[in-house]
């Protein structure tokens, strides 16, 4: 049984647990019918799981009203009156629906999956990869993104061409690898590691060096979290020495700038800044083409949020402070999780130079920023590491009291 990726897709997407979805349902049906409904929290269990696939009757139009949408939209066969039973289109399942979500479609046995097929799962990765930008990693997007390469890994047992073989390989590298970015920004680190491993064997298969640098990649933050800051320099140096790093100038900027945080961690000044100075010019020279769009984060917002990383690691507040702001001041309204780690970065800058109140104000903007969302893991450790800071710098302050009362109210 593979479980729903749409429907959880859209779930995420809305905010929705299953009780929440069961609840509004009902509330659906009350309205349409004037009574009130029976859906169950089994019900919903049972649509999330897969195990309902043609929901029919109040449940079916519940579905819609709640979503706005088909239920075909949703990931599941439509009632048998809307297609006719001859209709041989309905074979097989992969990613894709009108927003761009994990949805169900279907492929008639008699054809060979084809590069379409590849593309509409690449576009299910593509809402996985914006839903991620808005809200942050957290356990739903991983099951989605573990869905979405269960499902690509099914369909390559399927009668495919070797190239199409390989792109499916490297769909289910990207999508697994964006299981483990969710769990290392939810702070799951081992769960991460498991996905990580995974993901490179896909990519090895796939003899994709865009899907290994991306694995690789994540493997150096990983590394950085567990503060094992050799293996993350190590990591960077793989990911620098693969045929997509010497192909395009921006990924070679964003290995240069993980080896400058790694080298940071360890104070090693002058290997750091030197590697900031290539990861720079290296953007330079990068030019708009086709690449994944999990890369889509990283550009010159992204490099100065780095280079803040690396001053404040090697005790260059006012520099960090000055990185932040300009990070801050080109990053987009969309990648907000982006914007929040900033913002925790620029109020430890204006800490460690001793402006406790503006610093405090600042990491206060964190909450506004993220308003509607849970925060995830790696903001939550970021504003944790603040909160330890102003403890030690001015542990009985007014604003030290009221930082902690702030946290913990939004903690519980």
């Amino acid at each position: 049984m593979v479980s729903n990726v749409a429907l959880k897709s859209r779930m995420i997407e809305l905010g929705l647990t299953q009780e929440e979805l069961a609840r509004r349902m009902n509330d659906a049906l009350d309205e349409i019918t004037g009574r009130p409904g029976d859906v169950s929290d089994r019900t919903v269990r049972n649509l999330v799981s897969g195990k309902t696939r043609r929901p029919i009757g109040r449940t079916c139009v519940a579905l819609e009203r709640v979503f706005d949408c088909p239920v075909k939209d949703l990931g599941f066969s439509p009632p048998r009156t809307a297609v006719p039973p001859e209709d041989p289109v309905r074979r097989r399942t992969f990613i894709t629906s009108a927003t761009g979500t994990a949805a169900a479609s279907f492929v008639p046995a008699s054809r060979r999956v084809g590069a379409a097929d590849v593309e509409r799962l690449q576009d299910g990765l593509d809402h996985l990869t914006t839903l991620d930008d808005r809200r942050g990693g957290h356990s739903a997007l991983e099951e989605a993104a573990l869905a979405g390469a269960q499902l690509a890994l099914r369909l390559q047992q399927s009668g495919v061409s070797e190239r199409v073989r390989q792109r499916l390989f490297s769909v289910a590298a990207d999508y697994t690898t964006r299981a483990a970015w969710s769990c290392i920004d939810d702070r799951r680190l081992d769960q991460a590691q498991q996905h990580l491993g995974r993901s490179m064997v896909f990519a090895g298969m796939a003899q994709d060096s865009a899907a290994q640098f991306s694995a690789w990649n994540q493997i150096a933050m990983l590394s950085r979290q567990r503060r094992r800051h050799t293996d993350a320099i190590s990591a960077a140096q793989a990911a620098q020495a693969l045929p997509i790093t010497r192909r395009d100038p921006l990924f070679a900027s964003l290995a240069h700038a993980r080896l400058a945080i790694g080298h940071s961690n360890r104070n090693d000044r002058h290997t750091a800044l030197r590697s900031l100075g290539y990861a720079e010019e290296a953007l330079d020279k990068a030019r708009p083409v086709s690449r994944p769009s999990w890369i889509g984060f990283y550009g010159p917002a992204e490099l100065l949020a780095i280079t803040a990383i690396v001053q404040q690691r090697l005790g260059l507040s006012a520099e960090a402070e000055a990185s932040s702001h300009r990070a801050l001041a080109i990053t987009p309204d969309r990648y907000r999780r982006n914007r929040a780690l900033s913002t925790v970065r620029l109020a430890l800058a204006q800490l460690h130079q001793g402006d406790l109140d503006l610093a405090c104000a600042t990491a206060s903007d964190v909450f506004s920023i993220m308003e509607g969302a849970e925060i995830p893991g790696r903001i939550r450790t970021e504003l944790g590491d603040f909160h330890r800071s102003v403890q030690d710098h001015a542990p009985k302050s007014q604003q030290a009291a009221e930082l902690t009362d702030r946290l913990r109210a939004k903690w519980s």
